[in-house]
């Protein structure tokens, strides 16, 4: 059975019998159809189902088979646990992050035994131009594809996850973007103005849970590469940024550690709280993008998640992270994050996502701050999509233990969707941004607000 989970609706697609009676009274005397629970799940799915629509006729063993059964975030007909706990499946987002249970998921379902395999992936090609003496332009790939299975382990889940993303295929340097730094190219010089590629492994985890109440469980959670417990999630899963192609300036301050190459993560929820810490391999991906990297696990992190209501997500991390920058051996960083995440539908159709994110890097004895916001508005198959950032940047200048700019990025864009097969769209899209420098750096950029813009087509597995 081939469910996808987009969740923006949550209507099942059954027929319909010509002369159906619509009213009220009638609406009200509504059926349902109990389904086994999927794998993770200790509730049954229950899909209301109203006889007096249905044409029974073409209700035969096929037709069942290849009902298509979309997802809601609001969900309440057809209920299924996360890989950690008692909780919707829709507040589970990268890694172990929390992200707001009326979140949007998209993907294929399909259920194989005990197995539950889920699907979900997109694909991007963007052409970029940074403008200014430090701007550049490139053709270039993005996106990622994830596939994760799970099945019940006594009252818990087992689940296994899997994520690859295209950015190798850019080179070594990455893409223009202005006011982004970190990482290396060639293991000698750091990347500036330009985002790093990500690797081609981005997650291979696996995880175990156990209930260990009505709404209380623990859990472990181990990755090569994986995300530690820092943090809000990586922002190419953050609702309200996911559809732009565009890194965040932000990205080393935030989540950068989406990606890291050994974790090892326990954790306990009580209801909407979890409590987690993890050790990982504190230590940036190197400038080999195809392999898989092994160092010790010698960094930590704490987090604290609270999902107060449905629609929102908040968190608070700290972390010591130990020899992460390679381009500085021997220095160690203390980091700090906070954020909130929330959305819901805010009319008939519309569906509206925010971020508010800040994040701090303590290292040579200096503190540097980072702050995001992020915000988008869908209807059908438009989305808007914006971010405004701030940071203090001290590898603009690349001088060891050099000054701390502070500097600001603005940017606006929209993407447009067709579905062209049932699961799969082709979506078309630009965006804009505006980029704020101060005195000391505006004749290295050509000015105080060099500009930017991307334009891009994409395919979404849907």
């Amino acid at each position: 059975m081939t469910m996808p989970l987009d969740h923006r609706s949550m209507q099942m697609s059954l027929p319909t019998q010509e002369g159906a009676a619509t009213s009220p009274e009638h609406s009200a005397m509504q059926h349902s159809m109990t389904m086994p629970p999927p794998a993770g799940s200790s509730s049954e799915m229950t899909m209301p189902m109203d006889h007096g629509q249905m044409d029974h006729s073409q209700m035969d063993h096929g037709s069942m088979a290849q009902m298509s059964m979309p997802m809601n975030g609001h969900g309440h007909h057809m209920a299924m646990n996360g890989a950690f706990g008692s909780y919707p499946m829709e507040r589970e987002s990268s890694g172990t992050a929390w992200q707001p249970d009326t979140s949007e998921h998209e993907g294929m379902m399909a259920m194989s035994g005990d197995w539950t395999l889920m699907a979900h992936g997109v694909l991007n090609l963007v052409a970029d131009h940074q403008g200014g003496p430090r701007g550049a332009d490139k053709v270039f790939p993005s996106g990622m594809l994830m596939g994760m299975a799970r099945r019940p382990l006594g009252n818990g889940t087992l689940q296994f996850k899997a994520m690859l993303s295209p950015d190798p295929v850019m080179g070594p340097r990455g893409y223009p973007l202005l006011l982004a730094s970190g990482e290396t190219a060639n293991g000698r010089d750091r990347l500036i103005d330009r985002q790093h590629p990500h690797d081609l492994f981005m997650e291979l985890s696996a995880s175990a849970s156990q209930n260990i109440g009505p709404k209380s469980s623990v859990f472990v959670y181990a990755g090569l590469p994986g995300e530690p417990a820092f943090g809000p999630p990586a922002f190419m899963h953050r609702e309200a940024i996911m559809d732009s192609p565009e890194a965040p300036i932000t990205h080393h301050w935030l989540d950068s550690t989406h990606i890291s190459f050994g974790v090892l993560t326990a954790g306990i929820v009580l209801d909407r709280f979890k409590v987690e810490a993890s050790r990982f391999n504190g230590r940036e991906p190197d400038e080999h993008r195809w392999n898989i990297e092994t160092d010790p696990l010698d960094s930590t992190a704490v987090r604290a998640s609270w999902n107060p209501t449905r629609t929102l997500a908040l968190q608070g991390s700290w972390g010591h992270f130990v020899d992460p920058e390679e381009l500085e051996p021997g220095v160690n960083q203390k980091r700090w994050s906070a954020s909130a995440l929330w959305a819901d539908e805010v009319a008939p159709g519309w569906k509206l996502a925010g971020t508010l994110a800040w994040g701090r890097k303590t290292a040579h004895g200096h503190s540097d701050d980072g702050f995001a916001a992020e915000a988008s508005l869908k209807r059908r198959q438009w989305t808007v999509f914006g971010r405004a950032e701030l940071t203090e940047n001290r590898e603009l200048i690349d001088v060891e233990d050099g000054p701390s700019y502070r500097v600001g990025k603005a940017s606006l864009g929209a993407v447009r969707d067709f579905r062209i097969a049932d699961h799969l769209s082709f979506g078309v899209g630009g965006l804009a941004s505006v980029n704020f420098v101060p005195d000391a750096l505006a004749p290295l950029y050509g000015g105080h607000h060099p500009l930017g813009a991307m334009g891009f087509v994409r395919l979404k597995l849907n």
